[in-house]
């Protein structure tokens, strides 16, 4: 019998710990699987997603920087996709593509299950409105925070985000607002990073005053790539995060689409955190 493939697409993609991830969720909860990393060109990712479903792949994940055409690649996207215009997951089957997000769920499990954070009625920074900043922004707003500000190099592209979920904002008593990162202003409890620029080391994309005291700086990367910003935070008084929990949330999430059971999320975030520090 065929074991059912899976994959994670992206570009870069050799930091992905996905594949261990996945690899250890079949593991405990008694799947059969095989999970590999796929480093797919700028220009080719709806022909490289779908010759991965020809060969019989049962569903990827997507990193940076498909989100967005992952979800225009769908035929059918769940509510939190097309709310994000952005999917990280995409499963095939009856000649169908199906699109999800589950980076926001993964997030907010990481920030108040793991971190201890209470996002209710906190003002928060989200910089970048890429695909990683669209598929969060929605699950953050339901948590009921004060207020959440999106900055971006480019007005425009923050603008366009916040417009998205200005209706869900609003239903969550939640004040939504968009700024360059030139015109930035103002002090938050959280600061998340959901830019590439841990990944390229250009440099943490926001000045030191953008933190209370005691606030919390959380990049969504993890690993060697994410010190830099993990770094800045501690220099600047903050308890600093990775993304390690987030991309572990999202995992489990992902996996119960697929498989149809839910794995053990924070047994899995403990032992992986060990793996990388042995190495």
């Amino acid at each position: 019998m065929p074991i059912d493939l899976y994959c994670v697409m992206g570009n870069p993609v050799t930091h992905s710990r996905s594949p261990w991830i996945h690899a250890r969720f079949a593991e405990l909860t008694g799947q059969t699987l095989r999970y590999e990393k796929r480093l797919i060109a700028l220009d080719a990712f709806a022909v490289s997603a779908r010759a991965f479903a020809a060969e019989g792949g049962r569903g990827c994940n997507i990193t940076v920087p498909f989100k967005f055409d992952a979800a225009k690649l769908a035929d059918r996207i769940s509510a939190r996709a097309a709310l994000a215009g952005a999917a990280n997951v995409l499963s095939f089957g009856d000649g169908a593509i199906l699109g999800d997000n589950t980076d926001g769920a993964g997030l907010v499990s990481d920030l108040q299950r793991n971190a201890g954070f209470d996002l209710c009625g906190r003002h928060l920074l989200l910089i970048g409105a890429g695909g990683a900043a669209a598929g969060v922004l929605g699950p953050l707003l339901r948590e009921r925070p004060a207020s959440i500000t999106v900055a971006n190099r480019t007005l425009a592209r923050a603008s366009d985000l916040v417009a998205r979920h200005a209706s869900l904002a609003l239903q969550h008593e939640v004040d939504l607002l968009a700024s360059s990162l030139a015109e930035l202003s103002g002090q938050f409890e959280l600061v998340i990073n959901a830019t590439s620029s841990s990944l390229s080391d250009s440099g943490v994309p926001v000045a030191g005053s953008t933190l209370k005291s005691g606030a919390l700086a959380y990049d969504m990367m993890y690993g060697a790539p994410a010190q830099g910003f993990l770094t800045w935070a501690a220099e600047h008084g903050a308890s600093a995060r990775d993304g390690l929990g987030m991309l572990v949330g999202q995992a489990a999430e992902t996996f119960l689409i697929w498989r149809g059971v839910r794995p053990p999320e924070l047994q899995v975030l403990v032992e992986l955190r060990s793996v990388m520090q042995e190495r």
